[in-house]
């Protein structure tokens, strides 16, 4: 596939990962963050500038008081769920891991409100399988298990969908899916769904 034409899809060979001591010290001195709580949150796109809008979502859950993006995914291209194949753009697909003050409810609220800022509509009922320039998602909280229907803990079908799951696993070996077991184990029953690795593409934890 052809690169997609964003500086961040060539990854700068001078950056280094930030030590985890080094990490740990800046949360430390960030008062917004006193006892946070660990959320695994799927990004997807697939109208407009894809890598660019993944990107942002990002960034603005950087900018939110009471959280911090310590982790993100390498990108993965997927087939559209739920419509024939070849009937919309595919999807590029991440997942990022924040330490978070905000409770379920107001990082979901956070959430909707970046989509919104990347002109998301929700209308439900069928129109949940239309294209859309941003789709996030709470996969996981603190191990959290709710059966809240305005937030359902775990993701009620992220056990069963790679495009979750492999960009999970790539920056959280160890994670299990409350209720299903870990990650690792779940992804052979999903081989086949197609997955694709964008190495061409990059998106990055932000300054």
């Amino acid at each position: 596939m052809t690169p997609h034409p964003n500086n961040a899809a060539t990854p700068d060979p001078t950056v280094q990962p930030v030590p985890a001591s080094v990490s740990d010290m800046i949360d430390a001195a960030d008062t917004t963050l006193h006892n946070p709580k660990r959320a695994v949150i799927s990004l997807g796109s697939n109208l407009g500038n894809r890598l660019e809008t993944l990107q942002g979502a990002i960034d603005a859950l950087e900018d939110t008081p009471g959280m911090r993006v310590k982790a993100v995914s390498p990108v993965y291209e997927t087939e559209p769920w739920g419509v024939p194949a070849g009937s919309q753009p595919t999807y590029f697909n991440a997942v990022v891991l924040v330490r978070t003050t905000l409770p379920p409810r107001s990082l979901l609220e956070r959430a909707h409100a970046i989509e919104e800022a990347f002109q998301r509509v929700r209308r439900g009922g069928e129109s949940r399988w239309e294209p859309r320039t941003l789709d996030m998602d709470i996969v996981a909280y603190q191990g959290v298990v709710s059966d809240d229907p305005a937030l359902t803990l775990p993701h009620p079908r992220a056990h069963e969908r790679a495009f979750v799951l492999v960009p999970w696993h790539d920056v959280e070996p160890g994670a299990e899916v409350p209720g299903h077991g870990p990650v690792a184990d779940l992804l052979p029953a999903l081989s086949g769904q197609g997955v694709i690795h964008r190495t061409d593409l990059r998106l990055v934890l932000p300054d």
